[in-house]
């Protein structure tokens, strides 16, 4: 059964400002009302944000060349084609990230990468809620108030209180909230390019990486951009209708996100130029004309808040994925409660801009071999699902050894084993310098290891594995009630339920 009662109609299920009732069970044929311009809009409303403005400075400050700063932005948002891929599975499964993750690993083992991503996507909203902090604490100087610890407190409580409320409403009202945002963000983005290209003078940046201080910044771009979201991609596309041409769903959610990466860390590259202290989103008005400042950094807040709603909503459901009986709202408010309170002990202890760039070097160690792992599972199935064998509590095709996929396991070890063997993380906590990137002068390629390694090893183990399933669920030897182990059928399956856990 499903945590808490579905709703009666399509029209109540998708409507906005109304508390989604769906979590990582299926949802129905007749609630998929989402359009791929939706989820196009969606993906923009959430990155026409201040935070790839800052990305882009951030990698010109690692000692990057503005050439160089290109090079890495295009290459780097060209993987947001990896969010395009991890958004084709949604529509097929109706379920989450999380839920379509059991093919692969089995409903138990899949906990391990759920347990990953949930520290992750707190992680990015703890990024988030910070900054929103400290904006307002610079509006606060600029009004001439000088935060001490009982307002700092004041703002942390109100910046989490606000910005629980449209992930609690759930997926309806964060695709209406961010398409009506996305218009006014490409505004604002109009204006500051308008402001600040004239000033760029390129002859004053005299700098050029080598090749491994490039291969760093690449990593930055593509852990927080395509690869990064990767793991978010299903959660929302799941609400398109299973006969969305796939190729729609794809140019939805990458160029969705593409774009406007892009243009906006192009944009921080070349502010970089007129002011270094745009590596802050405090600093970042610097590079403008003063009258600039209250507008944007007004305007921050709703673009921070924007993007965190995609990561909240998709930790309420991971929470879900790991086995925690609560309904999707009530996860929501658990992350909210310890988002809320990591975010103190950052703002008052962290070193938040250094934690952050090794927070984004590390977590590309698990999510390239998952990502690798989820889609070689889906092409080995010829691309289609179990959907009942994805929520069953017990038994089903994804089943195996009492839930758990070695295989996948394996192979999801392999590949972090991989990434970390070709990290340098050596300026961040902990302080990490893998023995490939000591060798060839602290290059860091940890991404790309870990998707050839992950993906390969998955394909080798469970190629055979995979197609007896396909045999068994085509003959109807097997389905949402008989258990199988390593693709035979084993036992009849308990008569159980399948729904949100």
């Amino acid at each position: 059964m499903t945590s808490g009662r579905a709703p009666a109609t399509a029209e109540v299920a998708n409507e906005a400002f109304r508390v989604e009732q769906r979590g990582i069970d299926l949802v129905p044929d007749d609630e998929r009302t989402m359009r791929p311009r939706q989820l196009f809009w969606m993906w923009a409303g959430a990155i026409w944000n201040v935070e790839f403005l800052v990305y882009g400075a951030l990698i010109v400050s690692f000692g990057l060349s503005f050439g160089q700063a290109v090079l890495a932005v295009v290459v780097g948002n060209l993987f947001y084609s990896l969010l395009g891929l991890l958004s084709l599975q949604g529509p097929e499964a109706g379920t989450t990230a999380f839920g379509v993750s059991r093919a692969a690993f089995g409903r138990n083992a899949n906990r391990l990468p759920s347990l990953f991503n949930w520290f992750t996507q707190v992680g990015f909203e703890v990024e988030g809620l910070v900054i929103i902090v400290f904006v307002v604490e610079a509006l606060l100087r600029r009004g001439g108030v000088q935060p001490g610890t009982g307002l700092k407190i004041l703002v942390i409580v109100a910046a989490v209180a606000v910005q629980f409320i449209v992930p609690f409403l759930g997926h309806a009202t964060i695709t209406r909230v961010l398409n009506s945002l996305a218009i006014v963000f490409i505004v604002v983005f109009a204006v500051m390019a308008a402001l600040v290209l004239p000033h760029v003078d390129l002859a004053h940046l005299h700098q050029h990486a080598t090749w491994a201080g490039w291969t760093t910044a690449l990593v930055l771009v593509v852990s927080a951009g395509g690869l990064g979201w990767t793991e978010n991609g299903n959660d929302f596309s799941r609400y398109l209708p299973r006969s969305t041409p796939k190729h729609r769903t794809f140019l939805a959610a990458a160029l969705g996100g593409a774009i406007p990466s892009v243009l906006l860390e192009l944009l921080g590259a070349a502010a970089y130029v007129v002011s270094p202290h745009i590596t802050t989103v405090t600093g970042v008005p610097s590079a403008f004309a003063a009258w600039f400042f209250w507008p944007f950094m007004l305007l921050a807040l709703p673009q921070l808040f924007a993007i965190n709603s995609l990561d909240l909503y998709s930790s309420g459901v991971t929470l879900q994925a790991l086995g925690l009986p609560v309904q999707r709202w009530g996860a929501v408010i658990i992350d909210t409660i310890v988002a809320g309170a990591v975010t103190a002990v950052v703002v008052f202890q962290g070193r938040f801009y250094n934690d952050l760039s090794g927070f984004l070097d590390y977590i590309v160690a698990w999510v390239g071999p998952w990502f690798a792992i989820v889609l070689v599972d889906w092409l080995l199935r010829r691309r289609r699902y179990d959907r009942a064998a994805l929520v069953a509590e017990s038994g089903g095709v994804y089943w195996r050894n009492g839930g758990i996929n070695w295989r996948a396991v394996a192979a999801l070890l392999a590949g972090m084993t991989a990434a970390l063997l070709w990290t340098d993380a050596q300026y961040y906590v902990p302080s990490y310098m893998s023995p490939i990137s000591a060798a060839t002068g602290g290059s860091d390629l940890s991404w790309l290891m870990g998707i050839l390694v992950g993906g390969s090893a998955y394909a080798l183990l469970s190629a055979g594995s995979i197609r007896r399933e396909i045999d068994l669920v085509g003959a109807g030897a097997v389905g949402s009630g008989t258990a199988v182990l390593d693709g035979g059928v084993r036992q009849p399956r308990r008569p159980g339920r399948s729904g949100r856990r």
